[in-house]
């Protein structure tokens, strides 16, 4: 006796709800995976700029410099005099924060001074100031105060507009001297003046 099939009505019911059934299967398994995905942790490029340590609580900083040499800090203050005001004859102190060693201060020595990370100031009629750093003087910095602002900053063109300037980052690549070192690109961030946004330049120097 030959075993009895069921007919193709009978069949038909049960193959849709066996279908139903996959494709409810085959949906929370796809959700599983975009789900599972979102929570894996992605992995991002970070510049080294971005993950130094930025100097804090330091009277009448203007703005700092960072390398990727090391993450040793050179913080421009303003200079003042006995009685607070501003010294004319040398308006920007500079110096190091050591980071590596506890985030002790240290003067800039002779040559790092006059070659590297020194600055030139000239007093100008409207009683600001044009500074250059000794290492790089095509970019001209001015130290004024805003009108409606007591503390002076220090300004210059990011991007082709006129912005306070926060902090400067040197990438130095491999290959070069300690007085000629290669240099990948200067960062320049700050805020915009007219926008109040952050702003950011990258050029080879």
């Amino acid at each position: 006796m030959y075993p009895k099939f069921p007919n193709q009505q009978s069949i038909t019911p049960y193959c849709s709800r066996l279908f139903r059934v996959w494709l409810i299967v085959g949906a929370m398994l796809v959700i599983g995976n975009f789900y599972a995905l979102a929570r894996t942790p992605q992995f991002v490029l970070v510049d080294p700029q971005d993950s130094f340590p930025v100097p804090n609580n330091i009277a009448h900083q203007l703005f700092y410099l960072q390398r990727t040499t090391n993450t040793n800090t050179i913080v421009y203050c303003l200079n003042t005099n006995a009685k607070g005001a501003i010294d004319e004859s040398n308006p920007i102190k500079v110096f190091w924060i050591r980071y590596p060693e506890g985030g002790m201060r240290k003067d800039l020595n002779y040559i790092q001074k006059t070659f590297a990370y020194g600055t030139h100031s000239a007093r100008n009629s409207d009683g600001s100031f044009s500074v250059r750093l000794v290492a790089y003087k095509k970019q001209e910095l001015f130290l004024r105060k805003l009108p409606n602002e007591m503390v002076y900053r220090i300004f210059t063109f990011i991007n082709k507009k006129y912005s306070i300037l926060n902090r400067v980052f040197i990438k130095i690549d491999p290959g070069g001297s300690l007085f000629k070192p290669n240099i990948a690109y200067i960062e320049l961030k700050g805020i915009e003046l007219a926008s109040g946004k952050p702003i950011l330049e990258r050029f080879k120097p």
